[in-house]
């Protein structure tokens, strides 16, 4: 059985977003990718149903930024927080600690606030891998499937408050 097969006893998500507030975080460097991770965000919640009036786009500076911005986002309310960004290996240990830290941050805020904040940012070994992760309608799109781990935890969390 393959990893994307479809087994009766894992229960299909809740992916019902109308109503639901999520907000974007997109890092500016890499844009070239950024910008594809940010359309398949789009898609991905107006698939779910998140009206365009329900999400919000900010862009900081790199990925570095993204952890600050998401932990204010969700402080401040918002149903779930998406952190989109492009990470690329270089010739220095600069993606180690770009990377690392950046998932890292955006891992605390999510738990300190108890608020979904997804993990979008691509860390890649080239600009190929890249792009092959931030592709058009109908492709693999990190920033899509982002937006449905958002909208699906937002509802389970919220079934797991309620019982």
């Amino acid at each position: 059985m393959g990893v994307d097969a479809k087994d009766e006893r894992v229960p299909e998500p809740d992916l019902a977003g109308a109503g639901r507030r999520v907000a974007v975080v997109c890092g500016r460097f890499n844009s070239h990718v950024t910008l594809r991770l940010l359309d398949g965000v789009r898609r991905g919640l107006a698939a779910c149903g998140v009206a365009e009036s329900d999400s919000r786009e900010v862009w900081v500076p790199g990925a570095f930024e993204i952890p600050l911005a998401a932990m204010t986002f969700a402080q401040a309310g918002w149903d779930a927080v998406i952190g989109i960004g492009c990470v690329i290996r270089g010739d220095t240990a600069h993606f180690d600690f770009v990377a690392g830290q950046c998932a890292e941050g955006i891992q605390q805020a999510g738990l300190d606030t108890g608020v979904p904040v997804v993990f979008g940012v691509l860390t890649t070994e080239d600009l190929d891998q890249a792009l092959a992760r931030s592709e058009e309608a109908g492709g693999h799109n990190v920033g899509e499937e982002s937006a449905r781990t958002a909208v699906e935890m937002i509802a389970l969390l919220g079934d797991i408050r309620t019982t």
